[in-house]
């Protein structure tokens, strides 16, 4: 008899993560949200395999790390799990190689030779390209005026741009210019994909068209000590 991957999943654990799924599937229709057409991804930064098997077996389809070591790590610690592997976080380009043999989808992507790297190493990944609109140092993504530029290399290079992502500012009226922004600039270079959309701002995101929202507090509540990973 095949054994299930929620068989190896603690009830308790799927229950509670299956309730804060509803209540995300919740929040997002509240605002229009099709539930059809908009991914929910579980940010897993932080926790353990435990916390990633009750995820798919309470319905996450889509998983995500910031941390090339832990996108390893759990896949590799789980590679029954269904699931569609992210990799969310910066790209360092000592790093790429790793990333490309085990992300399904690569956002965070924001300069030409990241991308160039990538259609080397595996044309065939799923990217998204990052847009930064805070202006912060600590920021990952390209500037918009860089992101037609960015888009029409990865197309020459015969990469899959699925679409555009953001991280927003904490401030909600500055969060929801920001997502209309991203919005109108995907929509402009005939992209159909808007990452947009965190736990503490998921409505905004999907009142402004988002398709994705990448959320973890919301499903897994807070996170446990953040752990050094490279």
């Amino acid at each position: 008899m095949t054994t299930s991957p929620a068989s190896f999943a603690n009830p308790d654990d799927v229950a509670r993560v299956a309730a804060n799924l509803s209540d995300v599937r919740r929040r997002i229709t509240s605002v229009g949200g099709d539930l059809a057409a908009i991914t929910i991804v579980g940010v897993t930064k932080s926790f353990d395999v435990a916390t990633l098997r009750a995820a798919a077996a309470a319905g996450v389809c889509d998983v995500g790390e910031n941390y090339v070591n832990e996108l390893e790590t759990k896949r590799a610690a789980a590679p029954d799990l269904d699931v569609r592997w992210h990799f969310l976080g910066a790209l360092q380009s000592n790093k790429i190689a790793r990333i490309v043999r085990c992300a399904d989808v690569i956002s965070g992507v924001a300069r030409a030779k990241e991308i160039s790297m990538i259609a080397r190493l595996r044309p065939d990944v799923v990217i998204d390209i990052q847009v930064d609109l805070t202006g912060g140092v600590e920021r990952n993504g390209a500037h918009p005026s860089e992101v037609d530029a960015l888009v029409d290399l990865a197309r020459r290079e015969g990469l899959e741009v699925r679409g555009l992502m953001t991280v927003a500012s904490p401030d909600a009226s500055a969060a929801r210019a920001q997502f209309a922004q991203v919005d109108a600039l995907a929509e402009s270079l005939g992209l159909a994909g808007r990452s947009m959309g965190m736990s503490d701002d998921v409505e905004l995101a999907v009142e402004a068209g988002s398709t994705e929202v990448r959320v973890g507090r919301a499903l897994f509540g807070p996170r446990p000590r953040a752990v050094a990973l490279a």
